[in-house]
């Protein structure tokens, strides 16, 4: 996966987010489906950030971008921030 593959996932899982976001305050509260999917969006986000940024520092550091991998989610979601 290349980098502007990966900046292509982020903007359609952003306006997924961002739709269900919308929907969600039309109503006074969304669905537990669509809340569920709303944390599914958020974590599949930060795995994409995680990797996209770790494929950047690996091409500062004059390494292979493509040997980056995506984490597992409970792995990106104990960083700090």
């Amino acid at each position: 996966m290349d980098d502007k593959t990966i900046l292509n996932r982020i903007s359609e899982l952003v306006d997924e987010e961002h739709r269900l976001r919308a929907a969600a305050q039309t109503k006074e509260s969304g669905t537990a489906d669509e809340q569920d999917r709303l944390r599914s969006l958020e974590e599949s986000l930060d795995q994409c950030w995680d990797l996209l940024r770790r494929r950047r520092a690996a091409r500062q550091a004059h390494g292979d971008p493509e040997a980056q991998g995506v984490r597992p989610v409970p792995e990106v979601e104990r960083y700090l921030q």
